[in-house]
Formats: structure tokens, C-alpha cells, sequence
């Protein structure tokens, strides 16, 4: 065997030298690195040495770049604008609400009260009552500029989340306005991330990332605030000016929420949305797909051509000659006084007619449009994969795809929407919830424990704010693809105890199960009172009454 001598790197760890008269090969055998991912030399790895740099280093300084080219293409795009969108929607929709949930149980171990469920039960129920005469107010009091409802600030916040990397709000209390009509001092006012910046545009510091102030573990304590946006020409003093503002005040309550999807450990700015990684292919689909379209009108519009028997060159050099000139512009001229007026139609098909010499000839396009649909089908795929959502919701079109592959599509996609959801719930829509509920329990007549008074609240609002703010974020259901086949599988799953009426209801529907059947208990009393009968969802009755003879629905026949 071959004498094998060490040898110690520039890092002090032990090397391998290969033996004697034997080459050195890069893949397999004597290998310089035992990766392949680590070859300095290959063909394919040899020029790659990316940056390996921390995470505010890494982003803080290309931030503004990034974030101004996907908003072009979310701006002029279909499908980044798309992409949005069908998160937006699915995620946010037209209704997000919380479902009060406190956690009666930890409340009542650090509190000593008669903290249960029957409590929770019904102070949840006037709790969401009051939320929603607050987010869904008519004089829009919930926000600060008075111009959108909770969940439109909501929609504005995910959309910012997913294209500039960050959702910031600041959360004001106004108390003037409590003497105009609005219910409530709290109020929440969305801000531009681009106003989030270190004071005076400097470089990033040690207590200073991308505009987060922090202390020495890391954790932001206040934030600096342009005070206009950089572009506004109307306000120009402004953009000159930064603001400090803390995260929260003394007590906790946020004054700053601060949101972005964290991939790498101590990052203190978003700055990049999930376009990020597919911008380069993006653009290059929209120029792709501009050159079909431009190729496709060039194509029908230079479809004929109507040929001389004169040649074009022959026919320049004949100019300098008189006597061919003259004869050339009286060929012209002739072919202008026969066409003039040729309109010969048999029914409404014209027949065409040439003059002597004339050809009619076809214009062929060497262009390959019938690859146009391979490649999109593949970059759409590509762009799908790269966003966490399906290649039907990017392309909307379902027409290559049958109930299986659908389904499959939707469950993958549908789990990285509700992770998007939950987050941005947790992160951005609870600490508003928080800030308002504080106020709620200090000026409405809640029905707490017997003992819990006011003077209580303000004692031990530290206890009892992380319990008591708990909840479950609502937002539109998942659908479905075939209802009766999907249905029947929810109720067996409930009958099978593997799932429950809320999870389905809120699934799938996007509802409140409670307030289901609450409205199932109305529908249920009036038929009775108009003599109606009951439906077969409604049981066996015990007063007599029987239930109509409809059975189940059935899967159609295809």
C-alpha cells in the first residue's frame, strides 16, 4: 500500500496528500474535497464563490434595489401580480376576524378566580361583539387615516409582507375622538416600509440595523421613521427627517408592530419578499412573452405580398437611364389606373384580378411559436414552486388537470397559505388585537369572575394580558373541488371522532361553528313555526313532528 503523508491547511486541519505517481482526480476516487459542493477547481463549480456574509449584511444594503424591481413587476406583470393576489385572496379575502379563545385555564392557576369554560364562553362571545362594532365601524375609527376597515388594513399589510419583505404599523391612541363618534382611542396606521431606514441614510451599526434599534441581545426597542417617503416632492423638508419612536410603552402595550417571515437567525429586517428569487425569470417571461405577441402581429400583418416583375435592385440602377426610367414609371402608372376601381364580387367574395407581370405570394414566419407553450408551462411551473403556490392558481387555468391531481395541488398549496396566514396572524394581527382589547376591558362592563374588578385589571394587566388576548384568526376556507364527495368525508371523519365541527367549519368554510349553529337553531324553530318540514339534518324530533323524507345527496353520475 502506498505511503500516505499529512499535511496541515491554512485552517490548521489535517490534509491528505495523494499518494506517489497517482493523479489527483476531481470526482471519485482521490478527490481534493470530499464534496462535490466544496471543488474550487471544477468546471461547473470553479468561478462560483458566492458571498457568505450575515443576514443584515447580506440584504440591508440591496434592500431598496430588490424591493423597486418586484414592485415593477407587480406593477406590469400578470402573473407577479397574480401570484399576489391569489394569496392575498385565499389568505385574507374579504373577511379576517378573530375568534376569541382565552386560555380560562392558565388564568385561573396565576389568578386564583373562577376563570372556566362557561366564563369563556360567554365573555368571548361579547368580546367579538365589541371587535367587530371596532374594526368594522362605518366611520372607519380603526384606522388612523379613517379610510380602511381592519381586515382592508390587513390585506394592505400581507400585501406589503409579501412584495417589500416588511409589514409595519404604529399603533395610536387617540383620545380626542372619543368625543366625535368613534367607540374607541385606539387606533392603527399602516407605514410605508421604505420610511424604515438608519437616521441621516447611514450604513448599519451595531445597535442600528436597516433602521431597528436593538440592544445588546438582539432585540429591537425602537425604530426610526422617515417622516415622509424619500420620493414625496411635496415634502421635501420631510424626507430629511427621521423620527424615533419606541417599540412599546412601559407596560408592554405596542406602540410599533413589526412583521417579516424570518428564514436565518438574528434578522431584524424583511426587505425581501417572496418574488425574490424568481425576479431574473420573471423578467425574462415578460420579454419572452412580449416577442411572441410582437412576432404573432408582425406575422398577420405582412400575411401577402404583391410582387413586379421588376427586381428592386435592377430597377434603382435603372433611374440613372432616362429611357428605362420612362418605361418603369408608365408600367407604374398603368398598374395604378388597372387596380383603380377593380372591385369585382361574386355574393360578397371579392375576386381578386392582377395586372400583367403581378404575383401574389405568401409570407412565411420562421418564427417557432409552437414552442411558446412548453417553455410558459415550465417557467410558470418554475415561478410556482418558487411562491408556494399551485401552477393552476399562477396560470388560472385547470384545464389540463383532473379531480386528483387537483386536489393534491390544492392540499400542498393550501398548507403553505394557512403557515403564511397564521404567521402573519400571530405577528402583525394579534398585537393590534392586544393594543385594542386593552382598551376594551377598561371601558366596557365585561362579565369577569366574581372579585375582578377594575382597579384588579390595571393591577395585573401583565398576568393577564398573553391568556386573555389568546385567538383563532379566521380568514376565507379552503373550498372545495367535488362538495359531496369532500363533505361526505368530512362528516365521516367527524363521526370517526378524527375531526370536529369547528376545524371543518373553519376549513373549509371560513366560518364560526358556534355561530353556525346558532343560525342552525333559528332556521330550525322557524320551520317549525311555519309548519314546515323539518329537514333530515335536524334528528329525530321529540315533539312529534317529522322530519322530511330527503336523503343524502349523491355523487353525480359523470
Amino acid at each position: 500500500m502506498s505511503k500516505v503523508s499529512s499535511i496541515v491547511d491554512q485552517y490548521g486541519q489535517p490534509m491528505v496528500k495523494s499518494p506517489p505517481n497517482k493523479p489527483m482526480a476531481l470526482n471519485g476516487g482521490w478527490g481534493r474535497v470530499p464534496y462535490d459542493a466544496a471543488d474550487n477547481t471544477g468546471a461547473h463549480t470553479g468561478n462560483w464563490f458566492p458571498y457568505l456574509t450575515s443576514p443584515d449584511v447580506e440584504l440591508n444594503p440591496w434592500r431598496d434595489l430588490i424591493v423597486s424591481r418586484v414592485r415593477d413587476l407587480v406593477r406590469n406583470d400578470g402573473w407577479a401580480a397574480g401570484i399576489i393576489t391569489r394569496i392575498l385572496d385565499n389568505a385574507i379575502g374579504s373577511v379576517f376576524r378573530p375568534l376569541t379563545k382565552p386560555d380560562y385555564r392558565t388564568l385561573a392557576v396565576k389568578t386564583g378566580f373562577a376563570f372556566d369554560a362557561q366564563w369563556a364562553s360567554e365573555w368571548s362571545s361579547i368580546v367579538d361583539s365589541h371587535w367587530r362594532s371596532w374594526a368594522n365601524d362605518d366611520g372607519r375609527y380603526c384606522d388612523t387615516g379613517r379610510r380602511l376597515t381592519f381586515t382592508q388594513m390587513m390585506y394592505a399589510g400581507m400585501c406589503h409582507s409579501l412584495i417589500d419583505g416588511d409589514a409595519i404599523a404604529m399603533v395610536n391612541y387617540i383620545p380626542e375622538r372619543l368625543n366625535q363618534q368613534a367607540l374607541y382611542a385606539t387606533s392603527v396606521q399602516l407605514i410605508d416600509p421604505d420610511r424604515l431606514s438608519n437616521p441621516n441614510q447611514g450604513i448599519d451599526e451595531m445597535y442600528c440595523r436597516g433602521g431597528v434599534k436593538i440592544d445588546r441581545y438582539g432585540a429591537p426597542v425602537g425604530y426610526y421613521f422617515r417622516e415622509a417617503h424619500i420620493s414625496d416632492y411635496f415634502a421635501l423638508g420631510k424626507t430629511a427627517q427621521w423620527e424615533y419612536v419606541d417599540k412599546e410603552t412601559e407596560w408592554g402595550r405596542p406602540n410599533i408592530v413589526h412583521y417579516f417571515e424570518s428564514d436565518r437567525a438574528s434578522e431584524h429586517r424583511g426587505g425581501a419578499g417572496i418574488l425574490t428569487p424568481i425576479v431574473q425569470r420573471l423578467k425574462m417571461i415578460t420579454k419572452y412573452d412580449q416577442t411572441e405577441l410582437d412576432a404573432a402581429i408582425m406575422s398577420s400583418i405582412f400575411g401577402l405580398s404583391l410582387e413586379s416583375p421588376h427586381d428592386h435592385a435592377a430597377a434603382v440602377d435603372a433611374m440613372d437611364d432616362m429611357e428605362v426610367n420612362k418605361e418603369l414609371m408608365a408600367y407604374q402608372t398603368n398598374r395604378s389606373e388597372y387596380h383603380r376601381g377593380k372591385n369585382l364580387s361574386i355574393g360578397n367574395v371579392r375576386i381578386s384580378t392582377f395586372y400583367p407581370g403581378e404575383e401574389l405570394k405568401t409570407i412565411a414566419s420562421p418564427h417557432p411559436h409552437n414552442q411558446y407553450a412548453p417553455f410558459l408551462g415550465a417557467a410558470l411551473r418554475h415561478i410556482a414552486a418558487g411562491t408556494g403556490v399551485t401552477a393552476q392558481q399562477v396560470s388560472n387555468d385547470w384545464s389540463d388537470v383532473n379531480y386528483s391531481s387537483a386536489r393534491a395541488a390544492a392540499l400542498e398549496g393550501w398548507k403553505t397559505l394557512t403557515r403564511r396566514r397564521d404567521s402573519f396572524a400571530r405577528g402583525f394581527a394579534s398585537p393590534v388585537r392586544s393594543a385594542w382589547l386593552e382598551e376594551c376591558c377598561m371601558v366596557n362592563d365585561l362579565p369577569w369572575p366574581k372579585g375582578v374588578n377594575d382597579e384588579w385589571l390595571m393591577n395585573n394587566i401583565a398576568v393577564l394580558k398573553t391568556p386573555i388576548s389568546n385567538c383563532q384568526w379566521l380568514g376565507p376556507g379552503r373550498g372545495w373541488i367535488d362538495p359531496v364527495a369532500e363533505k361526505q368525508g368530512s362528516v365521516l371523519g367527524m363521526e370517526a371522532g378524527l375531526s370536529t365541527l369547528q376545524s371543518e367549519t373553519a376549513e373549509n368554510a371560513g366560518g364560526d361553528w358556534e355561530e353556525m349553529l346558532d343560525q342552525r337553531a333559528i332556521e330550525i324553530k322557524r320551520c317549525k313555526e311555519l309548519g314546515i318540514p323539518l329537514p333530515a339534518w335536524t334528528g329525530p324530533q321529540q315533539d312529534g313532528q317529522t322530519t322530511s323524507a330527503a336523503q343524502p345527496p349523491q355523487k353525480p353520475t359523470p
